[in-house]
């Protein structure tokens, strides 16, 4: 959702949340949306419950700032939300991210 594509030249990479914020307000709680289904999981999953309140947290900041006309799609491009409570989960677990792709990869 957050960085499915770097643009060529830069570090900057884009995903499907800043590309649906560009359609006001429909964009903005579509992203939403999926947020929440990430952090259901991580609850069936077991992460505590401070941590999915630090994960709603996210999801709101992202919401809230997104739905601002053009400062809210930098901010989507910068914030990355699914990608801090994606992290989140794997920190819970003990997981790291580098092993993960490692494993695709075999």
């Amino acid at each position: 959702m957050d960085t499915a594509v770097r643009i060529p030249g830069t570090g900057i990479r884009l995903g499907a949340d800043s590309l649906m914020g560009l359609i006001p307000v429909v964009g903005d709680a579509g992203g939403a949306m999926v947020g929440l289904a990430i952090v259901y999981e991580a609850r069936r999953l077991g992460v505590p419950p401070h941590k999915l309140g630090r994960m709603l947290g996210n999801l709101a900041v992202d919401a809230a700032v997104g739905s601002v006309p053009l400062l809210g799609d930098v901010f989507d491009v910068y914030f990355k939300a699914h990608r801090r409570n994606i992290g989140m989960i794997l920190d819970h677990f003990e997981v790291d991210p580098a092993d993960l792709h490692t494993q695709r990869t075999r």
